[in-house]
C-alpha cells in the first residue's frame, strides 16, 4: 500500500504506526498537519524503513547493468547517481531505481517491495556475465526533508553542504561512518542517512537535530503528492511505458541498446504517448481511484488523492493520468460529475 492511512488525531495521543509501502514504520506522531508544514517551513526528520538495497558487483557489473536499465550508467562519476527504470521485452516499466556508482561496484535504492521482484527479473539476463546481485546489508538510518534540512542534519554532526543532487558522501559522525544521500532534483531539501550497522553498534546521533520535527508517513505521502513524485505500484505499474509517466529524468536516448529500447525509441520517434501523467486539484470531495470512463474510452486514471492541509484550509490533490487531447481542450475538466484543474506539479502550496 503506498499510501498512509489520513485521519486527525489528537496531538497528545502517541505515535501511530502502520504499513506504508508495505514496511511498519510510523505514520504520525499526532500532529500530521504540523509535521506537514514542518517538510514546507523547516526540517521534517523520519526513518526511511521502506527503502532497501541491492549491491551488483563482479567484472562485467558496469556493462551488464548499464544494458539493462534505461539511463547512462556506465558513466557515473563515484559517488554519483541517477533514476532508472527497468523495462520488459514490451518496454514496460518493471521498476524504478536509484544507481550509485561506488568505485568497484554499483549500489542501487528502491523500495523494499520491489527488492525480490527485481532480483528476480534481472537475474534472468545474467547468464555469460559476471555479475552478481544481492541485497546489500545498507540500512535507511535518518531522512530530512526541507528548506532547512542542512540546519538539521549540522545540529546532529552532519555535514550536508554543497552536496549535488544524487551525490554520496561519506563522513564519520561520533564515531560512525556513514554515507550521506542528497535526493534527486524532483525531491527537493531531500537527504538520507545510511550506515552499514545498526544504530545501537555504532553510538550513532541519538536524536540531536536542533529544531528539526519528527515526521510520519502521513505527512511524508502528502508532500510526495505535492511534488509530483510518482510511487512505483500506484502512480506507475507493469503496463505503463516509461514517456506516459513523464519522467523524462530516467532516460538517455544516446546510450544504446538496453532492454525495452526499441519500444522507447519508438515512441520518440513518433512525438508523443496518448496520455501523460499529471496533477489535479479537485473541487469538493476527493475521488475514487480509478479509470474513468466515458462513451466507452477511458478519459483519466485517478492513482493517488490526498487531502493536504495549508494555512486557508484543506485542500484536494491528486496524480494520475490524462488523454493528451482532453488535457489539450483546457486546464478545467470534468471526471464523472467532479470538476478538477489540470496542474503541472509540483502544486504550489
Amino acid at each position: 500500500m503506498g499510501q498512509a492511512a489520513s485521519y486527525p488525531r489528537p496531538a497528545d495521543l502517541h505515535p501511530a504506526r502502520g504499513l506504508y509501502n508495505g514496511v511498519e514504520t510510523v505514520l504520525d506522531f499526532g500532529d500530521p498537519a504540523g509535521e506537514f508544514a514542518a517538510l514546507g517551513s523547516g526540517c521534517g526528520v523520519f526513518r526511511p524503513a521502506w527503502r532497501a538495497k541491492i549491491s551488483v558487483t563482479g567484472k562485467d557489473h558496469v556493462r551488464w547493468l548499464h544494458n539493462m536499465v534505461t539511463n547512462n550508467v556506465r558513466d557515473l562519476p563515484v559517488n554519483r547517481g541517477n533514476y532508472n527504470f527497468v523495462l520488459n521485452a514490451q518496454g514496460r516499466i518493471l521498476g524504478d531505481i536509484y544507481i550509485f556508482n561506488r568505485g568497484e561496484s554499483f549500489l542501487v535504492d528502491t523500495d523494499y517491495t520491489q527488492v525480490e521482484p527485481l532480483l528476480t527479473a534481472m537475474k534472468r539476463f545474467i547468464i555469460m556475465d559476471k555479475v552478481e546481485m544481492a541485497e546489500a546489508p545498507i540500512l535507511p538510518l535518518w531522512g530530512f526533508c526541507g528548506p532547512k534540512a542542512e540546519e538539521g542534519m549540522a545540529a546532529a554532526g552532519i555535514n550536508a553542504k554543497d552536496m549535488e543532487p544524487l551525490e554520496i558522501r561519506e563522513l564519520a559522525v561520533d564515531k560512525l561512518m556513514v554515507m550521506v544521500v542528497r535526493g534527486p532534483e524532483n525531491k527537493p531539501g531531500w537527504y538520507e542517512v545510511w550506515v552499514t550497522v545498526p544504530e545501537g553498534d555504532g553510538g550513532f546521533i541519538g536524536g540531536r537535530f536542533g529544531e528539526a520535527k519528527q515526521v510520519g508517513a502521513q505527512a511524508l505521502e502528502w508532500w510526495r503528492v505535492a511534488h509530483g513524485i510518482p510511487h512505483y505500484g500506484q502512480d506507475i505499474r507493469d503496463r505503463d511505458l516509461p514517456q506516459e509517466t513523464g519522467q523524462t529524468q530516467a532516460l538517455n536516448f544516446n546510450k544504446g541498446c538496453y532492454i525495452g529500447q526499441e519500444i522507447v525509441e519508438r515512441i520518440r520517434s513518433r512525438g508523443q504517448v496518448h496520455r501523460k501523467f499529471t496533477g489535479f486539484e479537485f473541487e469538493g470531495s476527493l475521488p475514487a481511484l480509478g479509470k474513468i470512463e466515458q462513451d466507452g474510452r477511458t478519459l483519466a486514471e485517478i492513482t493517488s488523492a490526498v487531502a493536504i492541509p495549508t494555512s486557508s484550509g484543506s485542500r484536494n490533490i491528486g496524480l494520475g493520468y490524462i488523454r493528451r487531447e482532453v488535457a489539450d481542450a483546457g486546464p478545467q475538466v470534468e471526471l464523472a460529475g467532479l470538476k478538477a484543474r489540470i496542474v503541472d506539479p509540483p502544486f504550489v502550496i
